[in-house]
């Protein structure tokens, strides 16, 4: 995996992934696909979509755990912290040797800097929430929730797909 390579492909994903207008239909709607796919490829999977401050979609797949929950918490709070996904994050702390606690003393109870929380961000308004999924590994995670974004706002997910690690 190339980190730099990888950071350019996850700003063309924050950059080309904008809403026109988000609400709580558009959150049923992307966790209910999220949701349907994670059954249907046997995931478990704990997915969250939130805008600050207000949960707007959750489900916990069979085989899942608590884990997964806090684990879905903590990257969501990486995205509100720094308003891009929190596989970027992640990324550039790993480039420069860094963590969260050292860098921006964020402390590891409350935010995590690995794949799978990806700005929701709207068109004029920029970034309102996250969404989330904690289960798999953190670049699967990442790609999971780029694929349902992908599905929903009409975007070919082999344009914008990570390279294959």
């Amino acid at each position: 995996m190339d980190i730099a390579h990888d950071l350019q492909s996850i700003a063309a994903q924050e950059h080309t992934l904008v809403f026109p207008h988000f609400d709580a239909d558009i959150a049923w709607q992307l966790g209910a696909w999220l949701h349907e796919i994670a059954k249907a490829r046997g995931l478990a999977l704990a997915i969250d979509i939130r805008t600050f401050g207000q949960p707007m979609f959750f489900s916990l797949l069979e085989g899942a755990t608590p884990d997964n929950v806090n684990w879905a918490r903590r990257k969501g709070n990486t995205v509100a912290h720094f308003q891009c996904s929190s596989y970027a994050v992640g990324l550039k702390l790993q480039q420069s040797n860094g963590t969260l606690a050292d860098k921006h003393a964020l402390s590891a109870a409350d935010y995590a800097s690995h794949g799978g929380a990806f700005p929701l961000k709207v068109k004029g308004v920029g970034v309102i929430g996250s969404v989330t999924v904690s289960g798999l590994p953190q670049r699967a995670d990442h790609e999971l929730v780029v694929e349902a974004l992908c599905a929903h706002l009409g975007h070919d997910y082999s344009k914008l797909a990570l390279a294959k690690a």
